[in-house]
């Protein structure tokens, strides 16, 4: 893949302009914000679950708090719209609307997220709204959570509630927030909830997650009411080699990674290297037959979440392996039957969370995507860094200058801008993380908002990079950094 070197090489330009109609917005989760994990009539998640078990998240912390949006929900909305946003993609959760997964809505959940949407709408934001992102009822994990067929009917129940008291509100669905991390992390490497180290039920978990999406847009546009936009969210890998076995090395985790997803979700099969690859684990007999004709819904946009790049090669059975694959080492691989594969230290800058950056990697997947799939329209839906943050007191208060942080949007913007300027059709960037939150199995030790979060006070203070994005969205140009 060549890379443009229009502009200059480390991706530090201002000055672009993006395109007319070009969405602007900012992301969050709801079990990393919303807290009020116990308040009127939500039922428990498996997040809930693995951050109460001890060992599991680091410090102990939980999600019961996280960032309190529950309770300051008029508050952060005014925040969204001083900062002149065009879009807040967030994710509803499901057992604040069926505590178990399954039966009758509960209305106070319907009712909270019927009054964010209805904020949102009032200042001029697009809903962008998120089905699943990690957060399943307990009680349907308790039966096999997405190793079990049925949550992918259930999760059509939930999408079809949803679209009925949503359905004429909603900007764009997207189903399911990087199953990679749903299947692979929660249940071959233990990393994620539900915790569990079993690589046929992750297998398992990625066509029953596939599965779920394409049922869900189908139950979806049984109800809504408006013309939505409907969409999936994948964390897709840039994989580079290195050395003679590095192309075979790329090509099994483009598989895992990419590929079996990409696969049903855009062409209607699943690659025949990645059923062979990991044949000695399964044999694959949970893919039905019409189930990748029922994946295989036309997609208006499809998600792409960017972060940074991975760096492979296969083991040589002498030197010590590496993993250094941005997951962490939860004591197993979240890579089935990629067991030889080794995942290399990368040079850096580094985040806060070792992840090296390399903003041409964006640019380099979105032309490749663009490339396979000249007709499909891709949405950057999380990118940004976490860092670690100061409040300093100024005359004006309290302020966070997070200068790394706005280095790193303005030369990921950059990479965006190129890939538009190469013909990518990109509809718009939604920046990761709106606040600061409950970064998963990192607790509250990693902070990725452009808004702060004093988590004594739950005070907000937006920083340095809120500031800047409120210029790029107001102007459409990437200002100096």
């Amino acid at each position: 893949m060549t890379v443009s070197r229009q502009g200059n090489p480390d991706y530090r330009d201002s000055g672009l302009e993006f395109p007319e109609g070009f969405i602007f917005g900012s992301a969050t989760a709801a079990y990393q914000i919303e807290g009020a994990f116990d308040e009127d009539g939500r039922g428990p998640s498996i997040w809930d679950t693995f951050s109460h078990t001890p060992g599991r998240v680091e410090n102990g912390d939980t999600g019961d708090r996280a960032s309190d949006h529950y309770h300051h929900l008029e508050e952060d909305l005014d925040l969204m719209e001083s900062l002149g946003l065009h879009a807040y993609r967030f994710s509803i959760a499901w057992s604040r609307i069926q505590p178990t997964g399954r039966g009758p809505a509960n209305e106070k959940g319907l009712a909270f997220y019927g009054r964010l949407v209805d904020g949102l709408l009032a200042r001029g934001i697009r809903p962008i709204a998120t089905l699943y992102h990690w957060d399943l009822p307990q009680a349907l994990e308790d039966e096999g959570g997405w190793t079990n067929r049925d949550t992918a009917y259930a999760f059509a129940d939930y999408a079809r509630i949803m679209g009925e008291a949503l359905g004429d509100r909603i900007d764009t669905w997207t189903t399911l927030n990087e199953p990679w991390c749903s299947a692979y992390l929660g249940y071959a490497s233990g990393a994620h909830a539900p915790g569990r180290t079993e690589d046929a039920a992750a297998l398992a978990a990625v066509h029953h997650l596939n599965l779920a999406h394409g049922l869900a847009i189908t139950e979806l546009k049984k109800v809504v009411t408006n013309d939505p936009d409907f969409s999936i969210t994948l964390n897709l890998h840039v994989i580079r080699g290195e050395g003679e076995t590095g192309p075979e090395a790329v090509r099994q985790i483009d598989g895992l990674g990419n590929r079996v997803f990409l696969g049903p979700l855009l062409t209607g099969e699943y690659p025949a290297d990645v059923l062979a690859d990991t044949a000695g684990i399964t044999d694959w007999s949970f893919v039905r037959p019409g189930d990748t004709a029922i994946i295989h819904q036309p997609l208006d946009v499809l998600g792409v979440n960017y972060y940074s790049t991975t760096l492979v090669r296969l083991w040589d059975g002498v030197s010590p392996f590496q993993h250094s694959d941005g997951h962490g080492d939860a004591g197993a691989s979240p890579w089935p039957g990629a067991g030889r594969v080794e995942f290399l230290a990368q040079p850096g800058p580094y985040t806060e969370m070792d992840w090296n950056i390399e903003p041409a990697g964006l640019e380099e997947l979105l032309v490749k995507l663009h490339d396979e799939f000249p007709d499909q329209p891709l949405m950057i839906t999380e990118n940004g860094a976490a860092f670690a943050d100061v409040v300093v007191q100024e005359p004006t208060g309290p302020a966070v200058h997070d200068l790394e942080r706005t280095d790193y949007l303005r030369r990921h913007f950059t990479a965006a801008h190129r890939a538009i300027q190469r013909g990518v059709d990109l509809r718009g960037y939604q920046v990761w993380s709106f606040m600061d939150n409950f970064e998963w199995a990192y607790g509250y030790s990693k902070r990725f908002g452009i808004v702060y979060i004093d988590y004594e006070t739950e005070a907000r203070i937006p920083k340095d990079s809120a500031l800047w994005y409120r210029g790029l969205v107001s102007t459409g140009t990437i200002p100096e950094g």
